[in-house]
């Protein structure tokens, strides 16, 4: 049989999910499934490695069809049925309406606040206590960078994240693959993604975000591997806190 991970991929999967408690016995998951290959390539994985696992867990797959009758979520849906998983096509409770020229980042907020807001409500239906989320390294290191030049803040995407005390919580296992590799993982397993029909799709800040550090990883060798590792080395005594928001624990 063919092997779909390598030795390295399947060691760093295993090890976002062993370092963030990510799965547990009795887990009911939910899996966001866009049409991109990150997220078919999570629901893939997530399926599969209930045979690595020793305890039981559920896998639900849903598709948010963002536009009703373009043909994608079928697509999408296909995809899934030919690795043995059904998916549940949920269409867009409501369409994000145009705002002022120019305010793409606005729309692109409330657009994703809308699904994310949609994926929440479905996981209390179905009883889920976990939603799988398809991002991976590089979408963690670029939401850092469109914080700090957009937001003025210094935070990012856990790869663990609880939310309504403690009854959902967000997990994202590609958090230790990069871009090229879960696009290797795709490819091996024969899986395509399907092109959003989002005329916005490649007008975003991360897109902007993603050209300035691929420059910065071509400048400096080993920034992309540096950058992400800082992320879980913060020293909070070196940062500009004021008094009355740090206390000194040491």
């Amino acid at each position: 049989m063919k092997r779909i991970l390598s030795a390295q991929e399947n060691q760093r999967a295993a090890q976002a999910m062993l370092d963030y408690g990510m799965l547990a016995q009795g887990d009911r998951v939910l899996v966001a499934v866009s049409g991109g290959v990150d997220s078919l390539v999570l629901a893939w994985l997530l399926h599969d490695w209930r045979r690595k696992i020793p305890f039981a867990y559920e896998v639900q797959a849903v598709h948010i069809d963002m536009q009703a009758k373009d043909g994608r979520a079928v697509q999408v849906a296909e995809q899934l049925a030919g690795l043995g998983i059904s998916c549940n096509i949920l269409p867009a409770e409501q369409s994000v309406p145009l705002m002022k020229e120019g305010d793409n980042a606005g729309l692109c907020h409330r657009c994703a606040r809308a699904r994310r807001r949609q994926l929440f409500e479905l996981a209390r239906q179905k009883e889920c206590n976990k939603l799988a989320l398809g991002h991976h390294r590089d979408d963690i290191v670029e939401t850092f960078f469109i914080n700090l030049t957009s937001g003025g803040n210094i935070s990012t995407m856990r790869p663990k994240q609880t939310l309504f005390s403690g009854r959902l919580e967000l997990i994202r296992p590609l958090a230790y693959l990069c871009k090229e590799e879960i696009q290797a993982i795709a490819k091996r397993l024969g899986l395509k993604a399907v092109p959003s029909n989002c005329p916005l799709a490649e007008q975003t800040r991360r897109t902007d975000i993603r050209s300035v550090l691929a420059h910065i990883y071509k400048q400096l060798p080993g920034s992309r591997e540096q950058i992400f590792a800082a992320l879980g080395n913060v020293r909070p005594e070196y940062l500009l806190l004021q008094e009355n928001n740090y206390a000194d624990k040491s």
